[in-house]
């Protein structure tokens, strides 16, 4: 009799189990990330944020795709991949061509280009630019768009600065004196000059005008058809960078596993970057950094028309839902 009512005991709760509704598993969604750049503690909110589960909770497996910054824009303009990293200079000109991409996350709060000369050349001000040789790691991208940026907001015609494509060879350019003053990343080449011992004037663009930096695109396709597939990936971004801002001795230790032979020497790579992402509207973006990155670029003679509807080019609807949904 005790072995029967045993046996009937086990079997409720299996029958109850196999009842009840079961959830169905969460499909995992594979993403490979366009970065732009190569592996670098830059990166450290979206280590943190892989190394921490967040991607992972919302059902998200993500890797990272070291490739440039107009191959991640030509796959998701093409719908081949979700999202990118990418500046807002390149979303405006990609959707001058008709590319469906919309920027939904702003990462980098300061436009991370800046102009670096050593302290004996008495370069302090834009205005000190004038006659003086230049170098650029290229006519194009973000660096162009912010050195073009910088020359605008104080009234300075191109043609009155001895500008020339060295290519990626700013740090060697200086220090040989090839050119007088370097345009560069913020948190890289000074970090790096600095390192040397070397004294230096760095002059910041974003000191002087705000443009869109780097941030989350995807298109519009994705928006319309899985837009939750889009605040995930929003919320596991912020949460990563909210991480890194509050810690980021332990997100340096994170990039370790990421950035091969990283060690302390690039610390200040990350310290010097934290200032850029900082504010109190993490991930958000206004309208008016939009407009006046686009008159830099119809200044320059990058875009021939303005983009028509460029509040199209970009939304804040995700950040802010999540923002409401985390409490900040």
């Amino acid at each position: 009799m005790l072995k029967r009512v045993f046996m009937i005991l086990l079997i409720i709760p299996a029958l109850l189990l196999a009842c009840s509704p079961q959830e169905a598993p969460q499909e995992v969604v594979q993403i490979n990330l366009p970065m732009g750049y190569i592996p670098d503690p830059q990166y450290a909110p979206f280590y943190v944020a892989v190394e921490r589960g967040y991607f992972a909770e919302e059902g998200i497996e993500l890797t990272f795709d070291y490739s440039f910054e107009t191959d991640g824009m030509a796959l998701v303009g093409a719908n081949k991949r979700p999202f990118a990293i990418v500046s807002g200079d390149q979303v405006i000109l990609a959707r001058a061509q008709d590319l469906p991409v919309v920027y939904v996350l702003e990462w980098f709060q300061r436009f991370p280009i800046a102009v670096v000369s050593k302290s004996n050349a008495g370069i302090t001000s834009p205005q000190e630019l004038v006659g003086r040789a230049v170098g650029l790691p290229g006519f194009f991208g973000a660096s162009y768009v912010g050195y073009l940026g910088l020359l605008a907001a104080v009234g300075l015609p191109p043609e009155d600065v001895d500008a020339s494509d060295i290519g990626f060879t700013q740090i060697e350019s200086l220090l040989t004196d090839k050119v007088e003053a370097v345009v560069v990343y913020a948190n890289n080449e000074p970090v790096q000059l600095v390192g040397m011992g070397e004294e230096v004037n760095i002059i910041y663009v974003a000191d002087y005008i705000d443009m869109v930096a780097n941030g989350i695109i995807t298109n519009e396709t994705v928006l319309q058809e899985n837009p939750e597939l889009v605040e995930s990936f929003v919320r596991a971004t912020l949460r990563g960078l909210t991480d890194t801002l509050a810690d980021p001795e332990a997100a340096f230790e994170i990039s370790k596993a990421y950035v091969e032979g990283l060690d302390d020497s690039r610390k200040p790579v990350l310290q010097a970057s934290l200032s850029m992402w900082q504010t109190d509207n993490l991930g958000m973006t206004t309208a008016a950094s939009w407009q006046q990155t686009q008159d830099v670029l119809l200044g320059a003679g990058q875009l021939d028309a303005p983009v028509t509807n460029l509040e199209a080019a970009f939304t804040n609807e995700f950040v802010q839902k999540v923002r409401d949904d985390l409490g900040k």
